[in-house]
């Protein structure tokens, strides 16, 4: 409008007042499971997300930055280097976003934790059986010993300086072991929300005394509702939950009640789909806004996983991405689908349609039995080597596999999409040749379990493929170790009907 109107006279007759509901309005991108964006991607992907008013960025880090003195840790990973960080710092910066340092404090170490020199910090060095492995790994820091802090002081000091950023999210989430190694006996004694506390008043020691203000997640504070009171006043606590119903309100709540400032953290629904979860994520990043406007949250914050490999492509997470960031600016504000469709096609455009994305992100929908975090057919491939159903999604003989297979016939897609929806179909087929509750992969008929590894391998080349258009090298031999085990276990045919 100014373009338009004399440079020597207001524009008559015309007023626009407009602001954001939540001041900050951030994207968390996991580029620790696996998957890390090639440079061309994530600046491609900067100028997209500024375009969209997102005004923060954090990159989820457990072992992917170049930290010196660690390579053992990093080198397979094709990490960011500091000299990367620091150019997208600067992009971020020239765009009105802020890039906020990321590095997980206390779980999440399975990383560090599996080699030798680390074994030591380890909570529980006989490791755990976690949702981000195939088997038992050490997955988190001992809180006590000496050497943690200091570890954790020298990566801090390695990180910030790349960063314009004066906060740091330092984590300390889902500390699954604690008190199962290591502080078992002090846990015992003074309680594990007590052990807790005292190690993030810690690390929030090192963050200030860099000059930063600490970001953590506030799952595990909320377990001990008596501590909340005592948590440092300058801390931002991080309201995460991924599914439809998640307790927000209540959560949001006892964080405004404490007089933190706190952010709600929805998600994508992208990942252990592959292919997404449209519908769960429409209420879940809707229901998370809501809850946050309504008990004065500061920041809204959109997460995106690669839980497990990362099996899912960017272009899924797409559709979260666009709706989160149109509740950031407008809670009240709703995009039906078409609307919804045209956003993700304007702004954030994809190797399909808007509309297509989100039709194939509802396909799990067909099945009809609901999964926590994740779409029925991830759990049959994540789970084969338990028994039928894992214990992790017990209402899975109930679903219906073959209108799952029905829903996902119905594209007929090519390149890293095309992979998911193979993957996905896949899935149902394996729970279609299941032998009903109680089985195992040796209960199902040789000729069946030999076709369907067969067919595994055969969509490893194009999953490759697909992956290097948009991601770096490291991390995708162990993504597609995750699927050569699935192959692996339908191949051993001892035991087999025959």
């Amino acid at each position: 409008l100014a373009r338009l109107a004399p440079a020597d006279q207001d524009w008559p007759g015309c007023v626009i007042e407009d602001h954001p509901d939540f001041a900050v309005r951030g994207v968390m991108l996991d580029i620790s499971r696996d998957r890390v964006p090639i440079t061309a991607a994530l600046h491609a992907l900067v100028d997209a997300l500024a375009d969209l008013k997102i005004n923060q960025l954090q990159l989820y880090t457990e072992h992917t930055f170049a930290y010196p003195g660690h390579e053992q840790v990093w080198r397979n990973a094709s990490p960011m280097t500091p000299a990367q960080m620091q150019t997208l710092d600067e992009l971020c910066h020239a765009r009105h976003v802020e890039l906020v340092p990321n590095q997980q404090s206390f779980g999440h170490w399975h990383r560090w934790l599996v080699h030798s020199d680390y074994q030591g910090l380890a909570e529980h060095a006989q490791g755990i059986e976690h949702a981000f492995a195939v088997g038992p790994e050490p997955f988190g820091l001992d809180a006590s010993h000496p050497r943690t802090l200091l570890l954790l002081g020298e990566l801090y000091d390695a990180l910030l300086p790349c960063f314009r950023s004066r906060q740091l999210n330092v984590g300390l989430d889902e500390t699954l072991d604690l008190g199962l190694g290591r502080s078992r006996a002090r846990c015992e004694a003074e309680g594990k929300g007590r052990v807790y506390l005292e190690f993030l008043r810690r690390v929030h020691g090192l963050v200030t005394e860099r000059g930063h203000r600490m970001q953590f997640w506030g799952d595990v504070i909320l377990e001990y509702p008596e501590l909340v009171g005592e948590l440092p006043a300058d801390a931002i606590a991080l309201e995460w939950g991924y599914e439809a119903g998640h307790p927000f309100e209540d959560h949001a709540a006892r964080f405004a009640a404490s007089g933190l400032e706190f952010h709600v953290c929805p998600g994508t629904s992208s990942w252990q789909g592959p292919i997404g979860r449209t519908t769960n994520a429409e209420r879940n990043l809707r229901e998370a806004a809501a809850a946050g406007k309504h008990h004065g949250a500061a920041g809204y914050l959109i997460t995106d996983w690669g839980d497990f490999g990362h099996w899912q492509p960017p272009d899924v997470a797409r559709p979260g991405l666009v709706l989160g960031a149109q509740h950031a600016w407008n809670v009240d504000g709703v995009l039906g689908r078409g609307a919804w469709a045209r956003a993700i096609d304007d702004h954030l455009p994809a190797a399909v349609s808007g509309a297509t994305l989100l039709a194939l992100g509802d396909a799990y929908l067909a099945v009809g039995s609901a999964c926590k975090n994740a779409s029925p057919w991830f759990y049959v491939l994540r789970y084969l080597h338990q028994s039928f159903p894992p214990a992790i999604a017990p209402d899975l003989p109930t679903a219906d596999f073959g209108a799952g297979l029905d829903a996902l016939d119905s594209f007929d897609l090519s390149g890293p999409l095309g992979s998911a929806v193979s993957l996905s179909r896949l899935g149902c087929r394996l729970a279609l040749a299941s032998a009903g509750a109680g089985a195992t992969v040796a209960d199902l008929r040789a000729p069946d379990r030999s076709a369907l590894a067969t067919e595994l391998r055969r969509m490893l080349p194009a999953y490759r493929e697909g992956w290097l258009t948009t991601s770096r090298p490291g991390g995708l031999d162990e993504s597609v170790s995750k699927l050569t085990a699935i192959a692996d276990l339908l191949e051993q045919l001892e035991g087999a009907r025959p």
